[in-house]
């Protein structure tokens, strides 16, 4: 995503032949464009980082027959081409025409990491900029004839500056005024003109400040590379003689066992079957502290296993794995265009063009209208060509966005794109649910009470039953009463959204809901609704299970807050950010909760419906609402939020896929520090394009009065692309 980085390394070994390969739908497709087609192959064009390639590329391909759309992750250098059966035998060699090496990458193969480009070696460079030094000096010194000045002059353009015309006479071919056609333009009407020491230094300026920045932008891929470093490339198996043996990970299958000793890395997911240790989820969930692993628990990839040895059977591929998952989030995302990206590049597209007629007329007018010498307007229009190049205006944002995205990944913030990380910054009200959000969402059972004539304990086998049918937290708290028991069979079961369960057990009909399902069921009583009220105010969840007359047993749940709610909630309104608890649990217990972590609003008895109505009214109002989750229940809501933030999406499909934001771990005091990276991005955003725009405006005046220079230009050029990139990776240090 560079300014005209150093394109002149030799690509790759490949090319590869042209394969279509059929499209797995991700979660998302970040695109300017919708890619459609039948088949999507990824290309790796190692030439390509910059935005000048891109528009080379997106120019010939989107003239082509078949191809439906086009991606480009930059950071990555790779293209995903959406496309019809057989036209990327028509793609990959247009690409190549561009002077480019694509290479096919197979579908199945496992993402590799983004190595460096190939060093050229430094000693052509080295020799250029001596000769051009040498050639200045015997001109301004007056050593030596014009000739040897000429001969010096072009020896140090030929060492440095062949593959930059190459590339130019390519984008001019193609109608695309790039930076290599600016400075082959440049630097050839400086020749013409006489010029020959300026022309030799500014080619290697240019030159060195691409390798300068090269080798700065590659921290950005840095920062992305070593999320997939974590995972280690082997693994010791169980063979089927109960010997153990190193192999690749990609050679594991889901149902393997694997062993992993002490400050190992841990290769894939899976679930403990022998052994307990403590283990470091920080490169995945972000958490600070290790966490104690058992049998039954759940291990990640890329995690560290830090004191004893542990026995886990693979739940998921090296493809599939949570680590993998977040590295394809954070690809995605890197291929997003974020709304200050897209303006940029709409401005620069008329910029460029618009700057080179300007500095034609520069040339032409003065001479014809006011007797202006052409040599002089002549030399001013070609330092207009270097003061002209938008690059810095154009890395400015891709590398601050990519910066963000990797910082809060690095965290355990999984954005789904730059639009989410510009956006979280005008975040003004938060939903966020209760159960398992601002709770651990693991209630224990707290009170049990029979309502009338009957048997207290096979009223309770009965709500047990219905219970452990159902995945919601407080029904779960109910089933585990009775762990280790024969339960009954349970017939004809629903679950009821917002309200609960039903279903017949010894051919009775049976109820286990809230208070609105008793109501709905028409089995409410004053008495009844007193002992209800009484519970909910001490802040506990009331479930009651009924027949088709009357309510036979109320028993009470009592979640735990997290320790991190009221921290969090504390930070988002220093924030400025309004906070409203959305919950389908009792009015009474909902304000409860609210009152200990200090909510702004609360909201109780809601069904799904319920909530995304709450967060519609709430936009309309003219709000940004974000809605915090578990991706699942709350889907309708999280949906419709400008920004869904999943909680404990480490291992959850679903959630990773669902979310705009994905919480690794279950520490909301991640979101206030989301909104946080939100607005120091925004902040540098705007400091660089102020940095890019304010200085090529002031040397526009320079060279307009006669004061600048080509040398100068390209030094002031330099420094603001590297300033620009720079200002951007301080988010990697945040």
């Amino acid at each position: 995503m560079s300014r005209c980085c150093d394109h002149s390394h030799e690509p790759v070994a490949g090319g590869g032949q042209p394969v279509g390969h059929e499209h797995h739908a991700a979660p998302q497709l970040h695109s300017d464009e919708a890619l459609g087609g039948a088949f999507t192959t990824r290309i790796h064009i190692e030439q390509m980082d910059c935005p000048t390639e891109e528009r080379l590329i997106r120019d010939a391909l989107g003239r082509l027959p078949g191809v439906a759309g086009l991606q480009f992750n930059l950071l990555q250098r790779v293209l995903t081409v959406s496309h019809d059966e057989g036209a990327l035998a028509q793609v990959v060699p247009a690409i190549r025409a561009l002077g480019f090496t694509p290479r096919v990458e197979d579908e199945g193969a496992a993402r590799q990491t983004v190595a460096a480009p190939a060093k050229k070696p430094w000693w052509p460079l080295a020799l250029a900029g001596v000769l051009a030094t040498a050639s200045e000096l015997v001109h301004f010194m007056a050593l030596g004839p014009d000739w040897l000045v000429a001969v010096l002059a072009l020896a140090a353009i030929g060492l440095c500056g062949l593959t930059t015309y190459k590339k130019g006479w390519i984008a001019l071919k193609n109608r695309n005024l790039n930076i290599n056609a600016l400075m082959s333009i440049a630097v050839t009407g400086a020749v013409l003109i006489g010029q020959w020491p300026e022309a030799a230094m500014v080619m290697v300026l240019f030159t060195l400040a691409e390798l300068i920045e090269a080798r700065s932008l590659q921290r950005a891929r840095n920062a992305i590379a070593s999320l997939m470093d974590l995972a280690p490339p082997r693994a010791t198996r169980r063979q089927a003689d109960g010997s153990w043996q190193e192999v690749d990970v990609q050679a594991v299958a889901v149902g393997d066992v694997l062993r992993v000793r002490p400050g190992e890395r841990i290769g894939l997911d899976g679930e403990v079957i022998a052994g307990a240790s403590t283990v470091d989820q920080a490169p995945i969930t972000g958490e600070s502290l290790p966490l104690d692993k058992g049998v039954g628990d759940t291990l990640f990839a890329g995690t560290i296993n830090q004191a004893g040895s542990l026995e886990y059977r693979v739940t998921a591929a090296a493809r599939d794995t949570t680590l993998a998952r977040i590295i394809h989030a954070v690809e995605e995302a890197q291929g997003s265009r974020a709304p200050t990206q897209r303006f940029v590049d709409r401005f620069s597209r008329i910029y460029t063009p618009a700057v080179f007629a300007f500095a034609l007329a520069v040339a032409v007018l003065p001479p014809l209208l006011i007797g202006g010498a052409w040599l002089d307007w002549v030399y001013r229009a070609l330092v207009l060509l270097v003061v002209a190049c938008p690059c810095a205006l154009v890395i400015s944002t891709p590398v601050t966005i990519v910066s963000g995205l990797a910082a809060a990944a690095r965290k355990g913030i999984l954005i789904k794109g730059g639009v989410y990380l510009e956006s979280g910054r005008h975040l003004a009200l938060l939903a966020l649910d209760k159960t398992g959000t601002l709770t651990h969402g693991k209630p224990v059972q707290t009170d049990c009470l029979s309502l009338g004539d009957g048997d207290a304990q096979q009223f309770a086998l009965w709500a047990a039953s219905l219970a452990a049918r159902s995945d919601h937290p407080v029904s779960q708290a109910l089933a585990r009463t009775l762990k280790g028991q024969a339960l009954a069979e349970v017939e004809a079961f629903e679950a009821l959204p917002g309200r609960g369960t039903r279903g017949r057990i010894d051919g009775r009909l049976l109820h286990l809901g809230n208070h609105r399902l008793v109501e709905d069921l028409g089995l409410c009583s004053p008495a009844l609704e007193q002992r209800l009220e009484a519970l909910e105010r001490q802040g506990k969840s009331v479930v009651l299970l009924c027949d088709e007359q009357r309510a036979l047993m109320l028993f009470a749940v009592a979640d735990t807050l997290r320790q991190t709610s009221r921290e969090a909630v504390q930070q988002l309104h220093a924030l400025g950010v309004r906070t409203c608890m959305l919950s389908g649990d009792n009015a009474h217990t909902v304000a409860a909760i609210a009152e200990q972590v200090g909510i702004d609003e609360a909201r109780g008895d809601l069904l799904p419906a319920d909530k995304l109505a709450w967060v519609e009214a709430s936009q309309a109002r003219g709000r940004v609402v974000g809605m915090v989750g578990d991706g699942i229940n709350d889907a309708p809501a999280l949906a419709r939020a400008q920004i869904g933030f999943a909680m404990g999406a480490a291992g959850t499909d679903t959630a990773i896929e669902t979310a705009d934001v994905a919480l690794m771990d279950d520490d909301l005091r991640k979101i206030p520090a989301f909104v946080g990276l939100s607005r120091q991005t925004h902040a540098i955003l705007v400091q660089n394009i102020v940095l890019a725009l304010g200085i090529k405006a002031i040397f526009l005046a320079l060279t307009l009065i006669g004061e600048a220079t080509m040398w100068m230009a390209v030094f002031a050029d330099m420094g603001v692309s590297l300033l620009v990139v720079f200002n951007g990776l301080r988010l990697l240090r945040k």
